[in-house]
């Protein structure tokens, strides 16, 4: 596995999801402090854009049908056997990388 440089942590706002294309990944990074999260942008129920949800903690919900996903886990909270696929996140200065 190799670190992709997807985003500039300062390009990210606190709260709110940002989607960022790597090859053929749609992956939805989300900003919590100083700390970045990274999962899968389809929402496995109906492929709704996980990064264009609504972040409360550290769940965000699918913005067609509200199902949650955990961004620490990838877990659903309705769903407990439904998950999203997580990204190990490095942070170097500015810079997010992803390990795909």
């Amino acid at each position: 596995m190799s670190l992709t440089c997807v985003a500039k942590l300062s390009e990210l706002r606190e709260g709110r999801g940002r989607v960022v294309s790597v090859g053929d990944k749609t992956i939805a990074l989300f900003r919590r402090g100083d700390r970045v999260h990274a999962i899968d942008n389809t929402c496995p129920h109906v492929n709704g854009p996980l990064g264009e949800g609504d972040l409360e903690g550290d769940w965000v919900a699918c913005p067609w049908h509200k199902w949650r996903f955990d961004i620490t886990t990838g877990l659903c909270e309705r769903h407990p056997s439904v998950s999203v696929a997580c990204y190990p996140v490095a942070i170097d200065g500015d810079e997010i990388s992803l390990e795909l």
